[in-house]
């Protein structure tokens, strides 16, 4: 009895890793494709209902947490040396923020989707960039704009007054896409 809770403990560990591999698009989804949590299948399921590829939502997360399910941003200090609070609520693979994750869960329906769920995760960003899409006309496929308006929010995107930060993590995730887009063909996905 004490092998089988073992194994269970096992099993559960492995979904809250980073993967080994982060840059390489095949070596994540055959880290990640077992039993109880299979991101290939999410990842697909998420781009055939917004129509974003793969790739793109797998660089957003790359850029974004670098697949840590629970990245948040750094704490503030206070008097330069006692953590305080954080300079935003993102959270989980996403990154996204309170306000975001709600209106996501209240126009999809998804009331138990989590942050630091994969799957979550994935159909929230291919969700946000479907509205990217929508309210700037971004193409499904432009990473790098896409990147944009996900860091400044729709209506950030369309000022364009784009920030280095922004558009330095921008340039990150449309080279990862292009490398993870052309390892997917690679690897049979």
């Amino acid at each position: 009895m004490r092998w089988v809770f073992v194994v269970v403990l096992l099993l559960l560990a492995g979904c809250g890793t980073v993967p080994r591999e982060t840059r390489n698009a095949c070596a994540v989804f055959e880290q990640r494709d077992g039993l109880f949590n299979n991101w290939r299948r999410a990842a697909y399921a998420a781009e055939r209902e917004y129509g974003v590829p793969v790739p793109v939502l797998m660089a957003t997360i790359y850029a974004e947490s670098g697949f840590r399910h629970n990245a948040r941003p750094p704490r503030t200090k206070l008097l330069g040396f006692i953590p305080w609070t954080r300079v935003s609520s993102a959270y989980g693979y996403s990154q996204a923020l309170d306000g975001t994750w709600a209106r996501y869960q209240a126009e999809t329906g998804r009331w138990t989707a989590r942050r630091s769920d994969f799957g979550d995760a994935i159909r929230f960003i291919a969700w946000y960039h479907n509205q990217s899409h929508q309210r700037n006309g971004i193409a499904l496929n432009d990473t790098y704009r896409l990147y944009i308006a996900y860091y400044h929010g729709h209506s950030g995107y369309a000022r364009g007054n784009w920030s280095d930060t922004a558009k330095a993590g921008a340039k990150r995730a449309s080279g990862m896409a292009a490398n993870y887009a052309r390892q997917l063909r690679g690897c049979g996905s």
